[in-house]
């Protein structure tokens, strides 16, 4: 089973938070309930996720907490480089807080609660899976050859003593190739179907001229141990 799901969906509540915290009114409730607010709460979700994918991408998004409150949505996004976010004097969140607004009036017809966006910096970026991740796929993008980066990113998370093991993977037309294939490198060790493994994963698409290159990687980070134990 590790080996054929998210690592991090399955060990949500274990080992991993949530990382969007609401609830919908219940069905036959005085509030908007049911299914329906449902599907609205999970449409401006995605919404909110398009909109930092299109702004600020390149500002090397490692992850994004959304939670609401019955009056209020608060956005934490965090970023390799949060100063490309903020901008000079504040103007580049100001910016990306108002597109955020734009959309979600767009999507449901009237202004959304009030929203909150909070800015933190990642520290050490080749810890982080989904950025380690997004930088192979824009290295793709210049054309440099697979085996290369993979190899770069690799010994750069080894050489940090948080990381007991490490894995990418890259699928797709390799280098061009006309027969597509799947290829990978792994160093340390890897205990997916450990729940108390610190597991982060992370995936992104490398836009090539001859199609699109997927990108896994996985970091494992030791074990996380409980109060009990």
């Amino acid at each position: 089973m590790g080996q054929k799901i998210n690592p991090q969906s399955l060990r949500l509540g274990v080992t991993k938070p949530w990382p969007v915290r609401w609830f919908f009114g219940m069905p036959g409730g005085k509030s908007e309930g049911g299914m329906k607010s449902y599907r609205k709460l999970l449409e401006e979700d995605e919404v909110i996720r398009k909109v930092i994918r299109e702004k600020i991408i390149t500002a090397g998004i490692a992850g994004v907490d959304i939670e609401r409150t019955s009056t209020s949505t608060r956005l934490t996004i965090r970023a390799a480089r949060p100063g490309f976010i903020i901008g000079r004097g504040g103007k580049g969140i100001e910016e990306f807080t108002k597109a955020l607004e734009n959309a979600l009036t767009k999507l449901r017809g009237k202004k959304p609660q009030a929203l909150s966006v909070n800015i933190e910096e990642l520290k050490r970026s080749e810890v982080s899976a989904v950025h380690v991740a997004q930088q192979i796929a824009w290295d793709l993008e210049k054309r440099l050859p697979f085996r290369r980066v993979m190899k770069k990113y690799l010994d750069q998370m080894a050489q940090n003593k948080d990381v007991k093991g490490a894995k990418i993977l890259v699928g797709g037309r390799l280098n061009g190739a006309e027969i597509s294939r799947r290829e990978w490198k792994t160093v340390g060790s890897l205990p997916l179907q450990t729940l108390r493994a610190d597991i982060d994963y992370g995936r992104a698409t490398a836009f090539c001229s001859y199609g699109t290159l997927g990108i896994k990687v996985w970091i494992h980070k030791g074990e996380i141990k409980s109060d009990k134990s």
